[in-house]
């Protein structure tokens, strides 16, 4: 009877030990920096801090910088001798070459994946920072049609989506602009700005707070199409009513004139809940200097948080509640 008394105690200290191991395990966050489209030279900068600051907030980074077919033949245009010349090569060797041109660093096989459910439940978080070409004809995209099915599918599960600035300049026309909550419209400023909150109580609205000035290509969406300052997208997504604004622009801080919505409603960041899952997003991230900015890393860790279900947060749509206009 002792022993199966000590026996007893033992299998409760291990299971209370296990417990406790899971609960500190960090959170597996994906990090996709695939340029579709255009090439921000704060991709690995973002990166970088990401990578640094995951261990003190009990994160776990992957980055992935390359999400096409890395074998893929393609042809190239380069300048050899002062002459431009077409030359054959792979997607990979390709997009190296363009990102070590500008990050001083190459891109190798093991930055490479592939978004499928398979390899989604490696993950507790998949965030983008990415572009893709405006048309589907021309240019890589960081997802295929089935990949995209999948991650919508993970996150509508109970997975967390975070995107940050260029992640909603991406997969144009498709369901993903629903998954972020809109799709980039143009980029009338690049100056600095005053900040609203919203939601000052979120976890994103710490660091960023109400009246913080900051430095960034501020960016619109649900842009009125053909207008002057909007992109040729006919399909942009953006409504009060299904998202939960975080942080939007003091629009006595900039030249509204610019842009290109009648109601001057120019959210920065925002939340929703997506099926059992949740996402966050914030238009900022485009200089180098952002990511090494102390507020802008409790604003984006709030919004992590916050995905994971690590922090309270209020997600019910702000409707009409708030607009741009002070």
């Amino acid at each position: 009877m002792r022993h199966q008394f000590l026996a007893t105690i033992v299998v409760l200290f291990m299971l209370m030990v296990g417990d406790a191991f899971a609960a500190d395990a960090p959170k597996r966050v994906l990090l996709v920096t695939h340029a579709g489209g255009f090439m921000h030279d704060s991709l690995l900068t973002a990166e970088k801090t990401l990578k640094s600051l995951g261990p003190e907030h009990g994160l776990q980074v992957t980055c992935w910088r390359f999400r096409a077919d890395p074998d893929a033949r393609i042809k190239v245009k380069r300048k050899q001798d002062g002459q431009e010349t077409e030359l054959e090569t792979t997607a990979l060797e390709d997009y190296s070459f363009r990102f070590q041109k500008m990050m001083s660093e190459p891109v190798t096989r093991q930055e490479c994946g592939r978004i499928n459910a398979e390899t989604l439940k490696k993950f507790d978080v998949v965030m983008f920072f990415t572009t893709s070409t405006w048309t589907t004809e021309r240019g890589s995209h960081p997802l295929t049609e089935s990949e995209l099915k999948d991650l919508l599918a993970w996150v509508k599960q109970g997975g967390g989506f975070v995107a940050t600035h260029c992640g909603s300049d991406t997969l144009h026309n498709t369901a993903y602009g629903e998954l972020v909550g809109a799709t980039f419209g143009g980029h009338p400023w690049v100056q600095k700005v005053r900040l609203r909150a919203e939601d000052p109580q979120h976890p994103a609205a710490k660091g960023l707070s109400d009246g913080s000035e900051i430095f960034d290509e501020i960016y619109q969406f649900g842009a009125i199409p053909n207008h002057p300052s909007a992109v040729p997208l006919k399909v942009q997504p953006f409504s009060r009513e299904k998202l939960h604004i975080i942080l939007s622009v003091d629009n006595s801080s900039f030249d509204v004139t610019k842009g290109s919505r009648e109601d001057q409603d120019y959210p920065v960041a925002w939340c929703q809940r997506f099926g059992q899952g949740r996402s966050f997003y914030t238009s900022l991230g485009h200089h180098k200097e952002i990511w090494t900015d102390p507020r802008f890393h409790q604003h984006l860790l709030g919004g992590m948080k916050w995905v994971l279900g690590d922090a309270v947060g209020d997600a019910t749509p702000s409707g009409k509640r708030g607009l741009g206009k002070k």
